[in-house]
């Protein structure tokens, strides 16, 4: 995968691969996912009130593999069939063996995902993760944690495209918080695959 040079201060911690599945593999595997996945719409514990998240997900893994997020616990869905290949593939490209995936699918312009880090314990201190997406292009944004010498907050943005693969490791989440906004342009339904892996 192509290193992410104009990332500065996440040059080796971020590799992204624009193309990494082919059209044809990335439309089936769009299809597969979203009649095969049963997704729910998960209440999250936001600055102490519970809110529905403004998005559709599904937590699935290995027997275990729980995650808790968002004041949340999730207990893991078995794996669909053809997600299995999917999982072996990412962690290949990434050299981790990932046994969890948390799916979510975007219905339009107005699902989201506001300002967080993966940092979550379970995921240990340098957690990898590998967010592969399908569907419609939507904007991905990090932000930095802390500002830099001029008390600004550096931003770095990527467009992520029907079947890329973003693999974020070392100190990112550390370092950096991230988000998918809202968007006003009219676009179709999007599914994230992010590929963590549970420490037990």
């Amino acid at each position: 995968m192509k290193t992410l040079r104009d990332m500065a201060g996440v040059d080796r911690a971020v590799e992204f691969a624009p193309r990494w599945l082919p059209v044809s593999e990335a439309n089936s595997l769009f299809e597969a996912v979203h009649v095969g996945v049963p997704w729910t719409r998960h209440r999250l514990r936001i600055f102490g009130r519970e809110v529905e998240a403004p998005r559709l997900s599904c937590w699935i893994g290995d027997p275990g593999a729980m995650y808790r997020y968002s004041g949340t616990r999730f207990v893991p869905e078995p794996w669909p069939e053809a997600l299995v290949p999917v999982r072996d593939a990412v962690s290949e490209a990434a050299g981790v063996a990932f046994n969890s995936v948390l799916a979510n699918l975007y219905r339009d312009g107005q699902d989201a995902m506001g300002w967080h880090s993966d940092d979550e314990r379970e995921l240990g201190p340098e957690p990898v993760i590998a967010s592969l997406s399908l569907g419609a292009t939507r904007r991905f944004v990090f932000k930095a944690r802390t500002p830099d010498a001029d008390g600004q907050f550096a931003r770095h943005v990527l467009e992520l495209a029907h079947g890329s693969l973003l693999v974020m490791r070392g100190d990112t989440q550390a370092r950096f918080r991230h988000a998918l906004p809202r968007t006003a342009r009219p676009v179709g339904p999007r599914i994230n695959l992010t590929f963590r892996q549970i420490q037990r």
